[in-house]
């Protein structure tokens, strides 16, 4: 991955990232196999005074493991998500 073309590269091909999925993805990179809640994303991703909501991380998360999984990279299988309690959904990259 490389930040000043925002591209991720694979033995399959590369695929641009946009700038926010950048950013989430350099989130879980930077912090493999830490769960993280959307709150957190949104907050580290938009900032503390976004009025982002959870479904707009969503739909980012969606997008990354389209865009990761067009190129066959392992990271679009390692995004979970998990649902620990009705109001809250976590996130975390899983890396061996």
């Amino acid at each position: 991955m490389t930040e000043s073309s925002s591209v991720m590269s694979s033995k399959n091909g590369s695929v641009r990232l946009i700038a926010t999925e950048y950013k989430v993805i350099e989130l879980f990179l930077r912090s493999p196999n830490v769960v993280f809640s959307a709150d957190t994303i949104t907050e580290r991703v938009w900032g503390r005074d976004s009025e982002a909501e959870i479904n707009v991380v969503w739909v980012h998360i969606s997008n990354l493991r389209k865009k990761l999984k067009s190129v066959a990279l392992a990271y679009s299988g390692l995004i979970k998500a998990t649902a620990p309690s009705e109001d809250k959904i976590e996130f975390t990259v899983i890396l061996k």
